[in-house]
């Protein structure tokens, strides 16, 4: 999947700063940061994805020649700036944090070590890629935790913020532990199961329920789950039940029902009764219809007997939490480090790793900010991903970083894992990354 449009999806000053850069000759190593500076009110961890299109992006990253004619032709940009562009690669270094890993403020998700003017480039749009999918992976690891063995289906394509936003939304939830998604190009690009049922537009197309529920049958007769309730949902789930031996008759079983709207509680139990007293136990009831974590959660705790969820607007949208703090900022130039200290936005300077300290089964205790210099205890997270422009591994698959999500959200605290109740996670600073702060804060600008 190409996810770089163009070179210049970028913002303005990007190139103004690139501009002076060049015409001064700074083209000396710098190294900047990717990182939360504060989690959202409503979040107690993020999960960090991404991190793919990222690597493409920096692998693929030209300036075209209709870009540079444009460039010439804008009136901003001298020709030999231009001309340098023309020639303008990523060759850089990065260090990240491998998709699926849980991380906290200040802890840095991606390392860009490159010539100053190829560092400055790439930042609105490595921010752009590494904050949306992190935003929704982090949404959904809170609904896989709201509703653990349950089946969740992104089901969010129609109201995401673009096509773009759309397919890597199916991407980061799946990551995340969700089990598949209703969005077509998502299963051809990523391989990501497909779900789906129908809309009320088919039941209503037809003058009888009953028969809008045979045709759909008819034709997936391996995907028969109906949607009931169109008109009156117990009485649909009735019809089921006058339905379900002239379908077996043909080979066909009734798979599930969908309930998309009401009290889902409610409807869910009658159903359940209905499904059950006519035979039909092994059909499922999967629940869709404004959900999030929060609903999720109280559906369960309520013993709703609900099998899977679809999980749309509110996971694409994350409308709790629609934006993160992230930022790219950088930490050292031409061999020094360097401080931000604007107030409320001082950074920590240098080049860093951290250390994630857990108890003996794996269950996280702490986790240490530091010099990369300087070592702590623990298991160091930044890992190399990128030298000289190019991946130094082959693509992760999907299924892998699961895996990593599956362990890391299963090492979480109960107090993390609980979505309904602000904490925190120990971030500790080292000492020496401290030291090296008061240094540069003495230091005339």
């Amino acid at each position: 999947m190409t996810t770089t449009p163009s070179a210049l999806l970028t913002d303005l000053y990007q190139l103004t700063m690139l501009q002076t850069y060049f015409a001064e000759g700074m083209q000396e190593t710098a190294v900047f940061d990717l990182f939360a500076r504060r989690l959202p009110p409503t979040r107690n961890f993020l999960l960090a994805a991404g991190l793919h299109q990222a690597l493409e992006y920096l692998e693929n990253l030209r300036f075209t020649a209709e870009e540079l004619d444009w460039l010439m032709n804008c009136g901003r940009f001298d020709s030999r700036f231009v001309n340098f562009l023309a020639e303008f690669r990523f060759t850089g270094a990065v260090h990240a944090l491998p998709e699926g890993t849980v991380f906290f403020a200040n802890e840095p998700i991606l390392r860009i070590t490159a010539p100053l003017p190829q560092a400055q480039l790439v930042e609105s749009r490595l921010i752009n890629l590494i904050h949306f999918q992190t935003l929704i992976a982090s949404k959904a690891a809170r609904c896989v935790l709201a509703a653990p063995g349950k089946l969740l289906v992104d089901f969010g394509m129609r109201r995401a913020h673009g096509a773009e936003a759309a397919l890597l939304a199916a991407r980061a939830a799946y990551l995340a532990g969700f089990g598949g998604t209703a969005t077509v190009l998502a299963g051809m690009r990523f391989g990501i199961p497909l779900f789906g049922t129908m809309a009320h537009s088919l039941i209503q197309a037809h003058d009888r329920e009953e028969d809008a529920f045979e045709h759909f049958a008819a034709v997936q007769p391996d995907n028969v789950v109906l949607l009931i309730d169109t008109y009156d949902t117990e009485a649909a789930a009735r019809k089921l039940i006058a339905l379900a031996p002239r379908l077996q008759a043909r080979g066909i079983a009734i798979k599930g029902v969908r309930i998309d709207s009401g009290d889902l509680a409610d409807h869910a139990r009658q159903v359940r009764r209905i499904l059950d007293a006519g035979g039909l136990r092994q059909a499922t009831i999967f629940g869709s219809g404004d959900l999030d974590e929060y609903r999720l959660r109280e559906l369960l705790a309520s013993g709703t007997p609900i099998d899977g969820f679809g999980v749309g607007t509110r996971l694409d949208a994350s409308t709790d939490a629609p934006i993160l703090e992230l930022v790219y900022k950088l930490q050292e130039y031409a061999g020094k480090p360097r401080r931000k200290r604007s107030e409320g936005k001082a950074t920590w300077p240098g080049r860093k790793q951290v250390y994630r300290q857990t108890t003996a089964d794996g269950a996280f205790t702490a986790d240490w900010l530091s010099l990369e210099t300087h070592p702590q205890p623990g298991e160091p997270l930044l890992q190399p991903v990128m030298r000289n422009g190019r991946r130094l591994l082959a693509q992760e698959s999907l299924d892998a970083i699961r895996r990593r999500a599956e362990t890391q959200l299963a090492a979480l605290p109960p107090a993390l894992r609980d979505h309904q109740t602000p904490a925190s996670h120990p971030v500790h600073i080292a000492p020496e990354l401290r030291e090296l702060a008061t240094q540069l804060d003495s230091e005339r600008h």
